[in-house]
């Protein structure tokens, strides 16, 4: 009886395939299969050093305190198959981390189309005051970013942020101008929901979003383990705004673990983190990340 009763439970396996999707061209995976202590593929991901991009604001234009490293201990394979992506503080309260991006960025929906990027993700396993500070991501930057540093203007598709150990997972959209503007800059369009079924920091997680071109007028939607939680269209910004972050030049995927900032500081009842309590070496793990288009 107890056997029937934990093959029922459906307890996500720590390691998966990038699914196949019938109907969909993949564009993009990466399953970070490798011996533990590598980093990522060079010739898929590069790694953002420091405190900010060069002449980008500082500390990414976030105020979160980490200094991003190349380190294998803030960054690496686990040797059974995911990317592990490790917040650490040092003796003198100096913390560091990571944050890498593909080197890919002309990711977008076909005309007609729809763009799908997910990834699997298990968020660091630690809570309460022990977590405040604690910012992992993965999100999408518009490729005109790189060249001009334009944020919102290129567009910002957060498909899943979490913050301070809460079981939550965030998906917005930022745009426009800051601060104000049709995204309301610098907090952007956003919901968030619990994760379906255990925590977010308990087990893997399916993050997904969908940018889709069929509909009329075009569809940003969000979604974790399938399950639809955020819609924005179109006619929700100014046509263009929208055009000016759309699908013409296309994204870059971003994966990072930041520490303190904007964000946890706004969720925190102190108004600042991290804290003393908050506690170093928690990893996000991403099992796989994996773009797909569907021409219609």
């Amino acid at each position: 009886m107890l056997a029937l009763l934990l093959m029922s439970l459906k307890v996500p396996e720590a390691r998966a395939d990038v699914p196949t999707m019938p109907g969909w061209t993949l564009q993009f995976s990466d399953d970070f299969n490798g011996p533990s202590g590598q980093l990522p593929s060079s010739a898929l991901w590069g790694i953002d050093l420091g405190h900010g991009y060069p002449g980008a604001a500082a500390n990414w234009g976030t105020h979160e305190i980490e200094a991003n490293t190349a380190n294998p201990e803030n960054l690496s394979l686990d040797g059974e198959g995911h990317l592990r992506i490790v917040p650490r503080r040092d003796a003198y309260g100096t913390w560091t981390s990571a944050r890498i991006e593909t080197r890919r960025d002309d990711f977008h929906a076909p005309a007609g189309g729809l763009l799908r990027i997910e990834a699997r993700i298990r968020m660091p396993d630690v809570h309460g005051a022990h977590a405040l500070g604690y910012w992992p991501a993965f999100w999408a930057l518009g490729r005109s970013f790189r060249k001009q540093l334009d944020w919102p203007r290129s567009g910002e598709v957060d498909v899943a942020e979490n913050v301070n150990g809460l079981d939550r997972v965030w998906g917005t959209l930022h745009c426009g101008v800051s601060p104000g503007g049709p995204c309301k800059e610098k907090r952007g369009l956003s919901s968030n929901v619990p994760c379906p079924g255990s925590t977010c920091q308990a087990d893997f997680h399916v993050y997904t979003v969908e940018w889709d071109r069929r509909v009329r007028p075009q569809e940003l939607r969000w979604y974790v383990d399938g399950q639809l939680y955020h819609t924005l269209r179109k006619t929700d910004v100014p046509t263009a705004t929208w055009q000016r972050m759309s699908t013409r030049e296309g994204m870059f995927l971003i994966l990072n673990v930041a520490v303190g900032g904007d964000f946890p500081n706004r969720v925190s009842r102190s108004g600042y983190t991290p804290v003393a309590a908050t506690e170093p070496g928690h990893a996000m793990l991403v099992d796989y990340v994996a773009v797909w288009t569907r021409s219609k």
